[in-house]
């Protein structure tokens, strides 16, 4: 749509010389290395999309891939050319596929019925078949597949989420609308309610459009990174708050922000169900900018959520690098703990194990935030998955039921990782 164009200039700045390769005609045989390449009868495709790929030179064993998603009237060498993520595939092995739309707008199908529903049909279909024929090439690693893309890119973001949950490890939409907002039954591909920000629903509903794109699926659900700038008036800024009520909500985490901070000038960042780099949600808003809002450096952040470019286990706290308070609130036989673990260090805590000895006469019940073991005597809370990494200054709470013969008083003797906390 021509309401994308404004992104050209952006993209066209950064252009690289570097050409497609020849297609590629052999679903089995290998790419040449550090080429943009097209591949052909990569699978079934019924929406006759291209599939560009690049492969480093030095693709690491088993590599993650990372799905570069363009926005309207780009394509698949466009996005090569104006983002980073051939530079950052070079830097850290991982493959990168450019799916790309041969449709007159140049528009990824994101409204109609057979887009938003797994094996349906239209333009995820095809782009699932990508993902199978670069996993199947190189042994791909499938529980590293990302996808990352901005305007119209970021709505097939959101769709790749919903409708292949079991593909995807997470996602980044750089300027895009919740899955299922731009949905339509006439065949028409712009939806202005949508884009104008005039559709909202609830946490609850937003989850549910998202979960039906694939019924009965009750595993682990991809993690989401959501851009956008406050003046967007191409898909409108009221977008960026439902996509956050929809994408907690399918995670299961609240939507108050466990912490919220400001990265760069004008940036405001919140993370949901987790206060690390890898949180369930993390939603940037950019104050003051329009839909013209990605640029170059973005694909660092973007790797850093997907835990692509080095930012894995960091050094733990030495002694004194953490500080927890604990309380209690009793009745007659029974309590509920609150402990808040705060990292006092100046790196993150990237997987961490709470020690702490409860009051005799205690016995956890049940717990959330962490899994506790044993239940009395001198306990183990360790991180579940969405709150294993605390940054610098951040705290993580947990809580936990408990019976009680007399004493309700709160755990002491607390060790993070084996060392001594205040």
């Amino acid at each position: 749509m021509a309401l994308f164009a404004a992104l050209v200039p952006l993209l066209a700045a950064t252009v690289l010389t570097a050409p497609a390769a020849s297609a590629r005609t052999e679903a089995a045989t290998a790419v040449p290395a550090a080429t943009l390449t097209e591949v052909t009868n990569f699978g079934t495709n019924p929406s006759n999309l291209q599939m560009y790929i690049y492969v480093p030179a030095n693709v690491t064993a088993r590599p993650a891939v990372v799905v570069a998603v363009h926005y309207c009237t780009g394509s698949g060498p466009a996005m090569y050319n104006g983002t980073e993520y051939a530079q950052l595939a070079d830097r850290y092995g991982f493959i990168v596929v450019y799916p790309s739309v041969t449709r007159s707008s140049k528009c990824f199908d994101v409204a109609s019925p057979q887009a938003l529903k797994r094996g349906g049909g239209s333009d995820p279909v095809g782009i699932k078949s990508m993902i199978d024929w670069t996993t199947r090439t190189y042994s791909a690693d499938t529980s590293r597949i990302f996808a990352v893309g901005i305007s119209s890119g970021a709505m097939m973001t959101n769709v790749l989420l919903g409708d292949y949950p079991d593909v995807f490890a997470a996602g980044a939409a750089f300027s895009g609308v919740p899955f299922g907002c731009f949905a339509t039954t006439d065949g028409s591909e712009w939806n202005s309610t949508c884009s104008g920000g005039s559709i909202t629903h609830t946490p609850q509903e937003w989850g549910d459009i998202a979960r039906n794109a694939y019924p009965g699926y009750t595993g682990a659900r991809p993690r989401m990174q959501l851009w956008h700038g406050t003046e967007d008036d191409v898909l409108r800024f009221h977008n960026y708050g439902e996509e956050v009520k929809q994408w907690t909500n399918v995670q299961g985490v609240s939507q108050t922000p466990s912490v919220t901070d400001s990265p760069q000038s004008g940036w405001s960042r919140s993370r949901y169900g987790g206060t690390g780099d890898r949180a369930p949600v993390e939603a940037v808003a950019l104050q003051g900018v329009g839909h013209d809002l990605y640029k170059w450096g973005m694909g660092e952040r973007v790797l850093t959520f997907f835990g692509l470019n080095g930012s894995g286990p960091a050094p733990q706290p030495e002694p004194g690098g953490c500080k927890v308070t604990a309380s209690t609130n009793a009745w007659s036989t029974g309590l509920t703990g609150s402990v808040t673990l705060t990292n006092t260090g100046t790196t993150a805590i990237n997987g961490w194990k709470l020690g702490f000895t409860l009051p005799s006469g205690q016995s956890i019940t049940n717990g959330w935030g962490a899994t506790y073991s044993p239940a009395s005597g001198a306990v183990t809370a360790a991180n579940v998955s969405y709150n294993g990494t605390i940054a610098p200054n951040a705290s993580v709470t947990i809580g936990y039921q408990a019976n009680h013969t007399g004493n309700s008083a709160a755990p002491g003797a607390f060790t993070l990782n084996g060392a001594a906390c205040t």
